[in-house]
């Protein structure tokens, strides 16, 4: 087992490719305990060079919305009236304090989307 850095495009596919090879090893074997330092590696490299941005605010709760079948009304019970998630949903308003642990409590959306700062359209 030769294990070095993942230093750009060409290694990383290799340890890809190593990894996919390396995926029925059991625990606790050389194979196993090679690949998870391949993973750790792998993850490393993936959030250095390919990062996931997190969504704003509002792409969030549409998402969430889409996954559980939702519409605005349904948005009522976390953000207030119906005028009020108008104004959310169209990014004319920010959402509140209470507002955010609303929905991340009722709809399992995650603090460090709700809390992200975002443009409101005026």
């Amino acid at each position: 087992m030769k294990i070095q850095p993942i230093k750009n495009e060409k290694s990383y596919e290799l340890a890809l490719q190593r990894v996919e090879k390396l995926m029925g090893a059991g625990p606790g074997t050389p194979e196993g305990d090679e690949l998870d330092v391949l993973v750790t590696l792998i993850e490393a490299y993936e959030s250095r060079m390919h990062p996931i941005n997190t969504p704003d605010p509002i792409e969030a709760i549409r998402f969430r919305m889409q996954q559980t079948g939702l519409n605005n009304r349904d948005l009522e019970k976390y953000i207030g009236s119906s005028g009020r998630v108008s104004e959310i949903m169209n990014y004319k308003r920010r959402l509140s304090i209470s507002m955010i642990r609303s929905l991340n409590t009722g709809l399992n959306i995650p603090l460090e989307s709700l809390v992200k700062e975002y443009e409101l359209k005026v």
